[in-house]
């Protein structure tokens, strides 16, 4: 059994081109093999998101604090709240963040394939960024 000490490990302030805005992360887990999972504290200030990416396994994402915005390559942009849980498939091109006037916060949690948890793609635009809002 591991126990990681609340503050023993920093925050890291997230940059482009992964992510926009001020973003920060705190490492939850990295499981050592055969266990797969990893998952971090992400919190996005207003106006923060990240670019588009993908999962190998896919991703959960479960909202802490605040309220944010998620949207699928194709799909509308929706509105997430602190108590919200986002199952994102794998391989599903997808971003997410704060809105332009709040902050969020998240657990975001994935599985790593070959090593892989992450693949970076292009930022959202702000024009996307900014788009209408599914209600």
């Amino acid at each position: 059994m591991d126990i990681i000490v609340c503050g023993s490990r920093p925050s890291r302030r997230m940059s482009a081109p992964s992510f926009t805005g001020t973003v920060w992360q705190d490492p939850i887990i990295q499981a050592p093999d055969p266990a797969l999972l990893r998952s971090a504290w992400v919190r996005f200030e207003p106006g923060a998101r990240t670019a588009w990416h993908t999962h190998p396994l896919g991703q959960t994402l479960h909202i802490t604090a605040g309220v944010g915005r998620v949207q699928s390559w194709g799909g509308p942009i929706r509105e997430v709240r602190a108590g919200d849980t986002v199952w994102i498939p794998p391989g599903e091109k997808h971003w997410h963040g704060g809105t332009p006037t709040t902050a969020m916060e998240h657990i975001a949690m994935q599985e790593h394939e070959g090593g892989e948890h992450v693949k970076w793609l292009e930022p959202v635009t702000d024009e996307q960024y900014g788009g209408p809002v599914a209600v």
